[in-house]
């Protein structure tokens, strides 16, 4: 199976950052945060990727690509296991690019993976949602997928005062943590449905999506959502949803990034007492309210 990663966004919420580099390429720890989505996909067993990128975006494919410099400078101070993790990824999968000219939103982006994908079940993983679990989420999807057949999107329970920042799903429970999905809804408010099931940014889907992106109108935007495209899809077709337990961030929101900057530096036995330390001498000297 190939994956496609759209990272074509602006990045409004991470302004000033945003106005040179991708926010994609905020760092989590020390890598980047699309570094820790291309290594899922490859975890999941996929070795083709597309990452669809746009304007500002040349940080992301210099990144995947060789530095022949660094490499020798770290062999020549015996310091391979300090590399980055990228040399891995590059003898792991093959990374190609396409360019989204305008922002037309995740529809649109998804839509130019079309002739990368042909017509084969293809999965969908977007560059600033982190998850972590035992099993990779989107290895999840994948063995979802080969036993419907049809789409599989990801999804998590959200706290209700939350619904409204994402896709809501409402449907059934067909085996233990899969659900057919009969509504989806884009950023509804609490009282438009009665799931706290929310769409995060991993996908499996079929070939069928892309004529329902077509048939997609724009948002008052202007932008072309993949929500309202799978919407269209389940007047016509069976769409499952995987409901995820594990832990996932939204680095594209400045909460969610510092979240899981915290998260996973806590994981780390070089960094672990250092941060706590640093965690206790906040709240220690924090101004009351």
């Amino acid at each position: 199976m190939k994956a496609v990663i759209p990272a074509a966004g602006l990045g409004t919420r991470f302004l000033p950052y945003t106005r040179s580099q991708p926010k994609e390429m905020l760092p989590v720890v020390d890598k980047p945060a699309i570094q820790y989505v291309v290594e899922e996909a490859i975890a999941s067993g996929i070795t083709e990727i597309l990452i669809v990128t746009g304007r500002g975006k040349r940080a992301i494919e210099d990144h995947f690509d060789r530095n022949l410099e660094l490499e020798q400078h770290l062999r020549a101070q015996s310091l391979e296991q300090s590399g980055t993790g990228v040399e891995e990824i590059l003898s792991a999968a093959s990374i190609f690019y396409v360019r989204q000219k305008e922002p037309l939103g995740l529809g649109h982006a998804v839509s130019m993976a079309e002739k990368y994908v042909g017509d084969e079940a293809f999965s969908v993983l977007l560059g600033d949602d982190l998850t972590f679990d035992t099993v990779p989420c989107q290895r999840r999807l994948v063995e979802a997928q080969a036993r419907t057949g049809g789409s599989v999107i990801a999804v998590q329970q959200v706290p209700r005062g939350l619904m409204g920042r994402y896709g809501m799903v409402e449907g059934k429970e067909v085996a233990e943590g899969l659900i057919r999905v009969e509504r989806i809804v884009e950023k509804p408010s609490p009282s438009e449905v009665t799931s706290t099931l929310a769409t995060l940014g991993r996908y499996v889907l079929t070939p069928s999506v892309f004529s329902h992106i077509k048939a997609t109108k724009p948002d008052g935007r202007g932008e072309v959502q993949l929500t309202n495209a799978l919407a269209h899809m389940l007047e016509r077709e069976d769409v499952h949803a995987v409901v995820f337990n594990g832990r996932r961030f939204d680095v594209g929101d400045r909460i969610g990034w510092l979240a899981a900057n915290i998260a996973l530096a806590l994981e780390r036995k070089e960094l672990r007492e250092e941060v706590l330390r640093m965690i206790a001498d906040f709240q220690a000297s924090a101004p009351p309210h």
